[in-house]
């Protein structure tokens, strides 16, 4: 591969004024849109020597064929013209959007003649006010419900309503008190306006004000003896008590927000995003964004603003993010624009927005869990990640066995390796196996031991244990565990009965480790040294999320979408989790031996000292007075435990 890109332009070429660049490939699609305060110093990063590229960029920019840049007066006209263009190419290298699903909204239809309130999915209806997203319909529609009876506007069908004032009888959701439009006969569309008004400002966020001014008219009208007039402010009170019960106050009342909590890996992220007005949570919408370039979590922040606040969304007060973008200042400017007023963006650091964040985080990062699990369990997708797997590895069969080995240590000490195994793309947690590894010189020596032990059993046979017992009993025979046992024989007046005990006799078609070039090495060299060269081999590197093969110098770059690298992520990570919880386990048991090899010191006192000191490290450093301080622990056994410590 050449080292230098033949569409490189020449360093003259490209100016140092902010703009817009796009990469386009042979047939002149666009495959990335970026932007630059500084043209000339961001594409040079593109141009550097392929070597040092990231992997996924690099297959970016040999893709391309040319690259092409528009010059902008400003750095907002920059953001404008980015977002523009990745809306119009849509770039495959670009961060990619999939809502986990269409959420419905509630929307106010200030462009009609008597606006109505409906539930909708539709964000193009003209001049409409929307407000949500709701995680479910239902919530949409007991909202509305309870907000008609403090603000009774229209909810009737335009059908109905141009009916109802044709023929000058009140529509059907009129008459039944559902409706309290124009068309119901009650109102004027002057004073339905100024309900509709009222409807807007209080679901902006403006719920303390409204509270106030009709607790303020319940009291005059009582004290004027107006006990029906009293009576309906009271009715309207209450349903506005009942909309704010269905959101807790999160920050304080005069606070209009939004917030963005963000999880995210090497290919892909989850956003969750809370619409905050009046200090409550008004709405909440999850987002998937699927990424093919290196991006760093500033710059992540930056394209999510981007993409949710150019779409026409309501732009708040102040934006509160995980990381602040670099861009920030030109961020505000450009929001400000479409909000009419100052914009904030800030980090939450503290209070109750980093409570709040913390939560934010703690759903996108379920939800983006749930992203990567949701492809493994079906079936098509099992079968399409296999037979991407053969093609990628140049496998004779699609692996429908796979064991993956990671090594865990905690600083060179206490080190184990796991083995976790998929058949037909899910997991067989029964044949999970986990390694103590007595003595090693690093993870690769790890690797080479771990995977000698386990091929070993390919070369053994079916190993079977005997058991003789008398023929008279042979009918009551007892197994435990996971042992088959097989109908017994009989011998010489003896019934011989063999339990055949799942080994790992049955070989895997794929071998996957935890790691690139020199663990993937380490294991060819105990495929060979065991004379096992047929089974296949690679590893995947965390970082990078590249697949490597034995013996070659670059490694296999798989599709963000691929089923295939879904599969592979799944059982590194499974690997990774089974060889902590064996290290965790292996831990406790060393500590309590530690402590069982002191005379006099029993399960329960050891239990006590653990929850007193928090560990062995801490309980070492104690003198014996204060280990005697500790309940159920005396003089002479304080001395004792003190002593064997200290000599440990």
């Amino acid at each position: 591969m050449a080292d230098v890109l033949p569409y490189k332009p020449s360093q003259g070429e490209i100016p140092t004024d902010p703009g817009v660049y796009r990469f386009r490939d042979a047939e002149g699609r666009v495959l990335y849109v970026g932007k630059a305060k500084n043209l000339r110093q961001r594409l040079s990063n593109y141009f550097a020597p392929l070597r040092t590229l990231h992997e996924r960029t690099r297959r970016m920019v040999t893709t391309a064929s040319s690259v092409e840049w528009t010059v902008v007066p400003t750095d907002v006209d920059s953001l404008q013209l980015e977002y523009m263009w990745i809306k119009e190419y849509d770039p495959p290298f670009n961060v990619r959007y999939k809502d986990d699903k269409s959420y419905p909204f509630m929307a106010v239809t200030l462009g009609d003649e008597a606006p109505r309130v409906l539930v909708t999915r539709n964000r193009k209806i003209p001049r409409a006010r929307y407000f949500g997203p709701y995680p479910k319909v239902w919530a949409v529609h007991e909202t509305i419900d309870l907000m008609i009876k403090a603000f009774p506007i229209r909810t009737c069908s335009d059908a109905s309503y141009k009916r109802a004032m044709a023929t000058g009888r009140p529509c059907f959701p009129g008459q039944i008190g559902k409706c309290g439009g124009p068309c119901s006969m009650k109102v004027t569309i002057e004073e339905h306006r100024a309900m509709v008004d009222d409807f807007v400002a209080f679901m902006a966020g403006g719920d303390e004000r409204f509270t106030k001014e009709l607790t303020k008219r319940m009291l005059s009208a009582s004290a004027a003896m107006d006990y029906e007039a009293a009576a309906k402010y009271r009715d309207q009170l209450a349903s506005i008590q009942a909309v704010l019960g269905k959101s807790s106050l999160v920050l304080p009342s005069d606070e209009d927000a939004d917030l963005f909590g963000i999880a995210e890996d090497e290919l892909a992220a989850t956003v969750q995003h809370f619409v905050i007005r009046g200090g409550r949570v008004r709405g909440v919408r999850a987002t998937t964004i699927e990424k093919e370039i290196d991006i760093s979590g500033a710059e992540l922040v930056e394209q999510v603003l981007q993409r949710t606040y150019g779409e026409g969304v309501d732009v708040p007060r102040r934006i509160l993010v995980p990381s602040l973008p670099d861009d920030a200042a030109e961020l505000e400017l450009w929001l400000r624009e479409r909000r009419g007023r100052k914009v904030e963006i800030a980090v939450a650091q503290r209070g109750q927005r980093a409570e709040l964040m913390r939560n934010a985080t703690l759903n996108a990062t379920q939800a983006l869990i749930r992203h990567k699990t949701r492809r493994t369990s079906d079936y098509v997708a099992r079968t399409q990640a296999l037979t991407d797997l053969q093609e990628a590895l140049d496998l004779d069969a699609a692996p429908l066995r796979i064991e993956c080995f990671d090594i865990s240590h905690l600083g060179g000490t206490n080190v184990v390796a796991s083995m976790v195994v998929f058949e037909d793309g899910l997991p067989r947690k029964d044949q999970y196996r986990s390694f103590n590894i007595a003595d090693t010189t690093d993870d690769t020596d790890s690797m080479y031991q771990v995977l000698m032990r386990r091929l070993a059993y390919l070369d053994r046979p079916d190993e079977v244990d005997a058991e003789i017992v008398d023929a008279s009993t042979a009918s009551v025979i007892e197994t435990s565990g996971p042992e088959i046992l097989s109908d017994p024989l009989a011998v010489d007046g003896e019934v011989v009965t063999v339990r055949k005990k799942p080994r790992f006799s049955y070989p895997p078609q794929l071998l996957l480790v935890d790691g690139g070039k020199p663990q993937v090495e380490a294991a060819a060299r105990a495929l060979r040294d065991a004379g096992h060269t047929e089974i296949g081999l690679c590893g995947i590197a965390k970082r990078l999320e590249e697949v490597w093969l034995p013996g070659e110098d670059f490694p296999v770059i798989l599709p963000r979408t691929s089923e295939a690298l879904y599969l592979l992520q799944r059982l590194r990570d499974e690997a990774h989790r089974f060889a902590i919880i064996h290290q965790r386990k292996r831990r406790r048991r060393d500590i309590t031996t530690v402590l069982e090899e002191v005379p006099g010191l029993g399960a329960s006192r050891i239990k006590v000292l653990l929850k007193h000191f928090g560990s062995v490290t801490a309980l070492r450093g104690a003198s014996s007075e204060e280990i005697q301080q500790v309940q159920g622990i005396g003089p002479t056994l304080a001395q004792s435990i003190h002593t064997h410590l200290a000599t440990r």
